[in-house]
């Protein structure tokens, strides 16, 4: 077995003038987790569509477990996407789905039933054979089309903001089940999503992308801990982002890790105004003026009662304050 089920080496495409990925290379291990995160434009949908064949890089190479796939059509990659509206055959019911993919491959009957019924119990769905996808849930929905995804054993399954059109809650739970299910079939699972949390919970790496380039790729905790650029300090959680006098780089640190003080503590405390504070249930959230510049606390377990135009001081540790340098 190659070391990497997934490499993608220099990759670069655009669409008329404007680029899209800029030269992009990650190695992708068998059985991981990993998700591509980043705003809304940055790219990860085009290098998801790229690995699936369904879009051509201008330049780089793809290989799927060390064979050059780059120009080699979609159907003749082992590898299946799971979409967002689902796009589940509307004609056909839940066995019927999941069947489609091994009766194109010619396998018997009784084999493909086995497999049906294998798939239905992994998604928990069992005894929703007949059920058409109009009778379906949103949630019901999506089991399906991860089921169809997985019943021929792909080397990757490819997932683009596939809980997008779900409510939170149910969001919240597909999440979990996501991460049993990829654990559980120890297939590869590369994730697009713009949402935090959501990557945070599920990855066993995180590559941030940002107009069309990887600006960090490590694990969660590194990722939210260390973050290595000023994009991935401001887009992974809440930061306070301070610049360091005389130089061009920054102070980046977590607002649950900013405490606030009604009055000095040490010489070190900033000064500053309560511009606003709101109760957000499992916390508080306080946006604090220093100078011209907003800086948010967040307090969990026993807020302060401050309202605006209080006078307050911030202060951290400083093995929580992380510098970037420009």
């Amino acid at each position: 077995m190659h070391e990497s089920v997934l490499s993608l080496q220099g990759i670069r495409k655009s669409f008329g003038q404007q680029l899209i990925i800029d030269n992009i290379s990650i190695d992708i291990r068998h059985g991981e987790f990993l998700t591509l995160l980043g705003p809304s434009g940055c790219g990860k949908t085009t290098a998801l569509r790229i690995v699936a064949g369904l879009e051509s890089a201008e330049a780089g190479q793809v290989f799927l477990n060390g064979r050059d796939v780059t120009e080699l059509e979609p159907e003749r990659r082992n590898v299946n996407t799971v979409f967002q509206n689902y796009a589940l055959f509307p004609h056909m019911n839940v066995h019927e789905n999941i069947a489609y993919g091994p009766r194109i491959r010619r396998l018997a009957k009784p084999e493909t039933k086995a497999l049906v019924a294998e798939m239905l119990a992994l998604v928990k769905m069992t005894g929703f054979e007949k059920r058409m996808p109009h009778q379906l849930s949103g949630g019901q929905r999506q089991r399906i089309a991860i089921a169809r995804a997985l019943v021929n054993r792909p080397d990757i399954v490819l997932l683009d903001e596939p809980l997008g059109a779900l409510d939170l809650k149910l969001r919240k739970h597909m999440q979990t089940e996501l991460k049993q299910i990829q654990k559980q079939t120890g297939i590869t699972f590369i994730y697009v999503t713009h949402d935090q949390e959501e990557a945070l919970n599920m990855s066993d790496r995180l590559a941030i992308m940002n107009n069309g380039k990887f600006e960090q790729i490590g694990t969660p905790r590194e990722v939210y801990d260390r973050p290595q650029t000023r994009f991935v300090a401001e887009f992974v959680g809440t930061r306070n982002i301070l610049p360091i006098a005389g130089t061009n780089s920054i102070t980046a640190i977590h607002a649950d890790k900013t405490r606030m003080h009604r009055h000095r503590q040490t010489a070190a405390d900033l000064e500053g105004i309560v511009i606003d504070t709101s109760y957000g249930g499992a916390q508080t959230k306080t946006l604090v003026a220093v100078g011209d510049i907003p800086l948010t606390v967040i307090d969990y377990n026993t807020p302060q009662a401050v309202q605006a135009g209080d006078t307050v001081y911030l202060s951290w540790d400083e093995a929580d304050g992380v510098v970037i340098h420009a």
